[in-house]
């Protein structure tokens, strides 16, 4: 099956704008396909390689990374080593990154603690209303 640009779009979550980005700067793992009119037309497997770029990038991964990554799939065979460290690399950056969003995520629910403590501690009938 294949999808035209604002399928693709509204299939990706992305604007027909960053679609043609992708193209244009040599991310996609092949030229999009056109119709006989000239329109794109992308296929399943574009749009799961751009699933696979969304997931790259959702996770903080630089364009650079990301167009090296995609220019080592499209040089095939031989170049597994050079993807799965990229990879891991990446990876080790996302747990960094989720291990410190983990630390804050703790502070506010202390916070939160706090709060709702101070706030159970009030009788509300004797407040006066601000």
């Amino acid at each position: 099956m294949t999808y035209s640009i604002a399928e693709a779009a509204d299939r990706t979550d992305l604007t027909p704008d960053t679609l043609r980005y992708y193209e244009r700067d040599g991310l996609m793992l092949r030229p999009v396909g056109r119709s006989a009119t000239g329109h794109r037309r992308y296929t399943d497997g574009d749009l799961g390689w751009i699933g696979l770029l969304n997931c790259l990038r959702g996770t903080g991964m630089p364009i650079r990374d990301v167009r090296r990554y995609a220019e080592l799939v499209r040089q095939g065979e031989g170049t597994e080593q050079a993807r799965l460290d990229l990879l891991q690399a990446h990876r080790m950056q996302v747990l960094a990154q989720l291990a410190e969003v983990q630390e804050h995520l703790g502070a506010i629910d202390r916070k939160i603690g706090i709060y709702s403590a101070t706030l159970e501690g009030l009788d509300l009938e004797r407040t006066p209303s601000a």
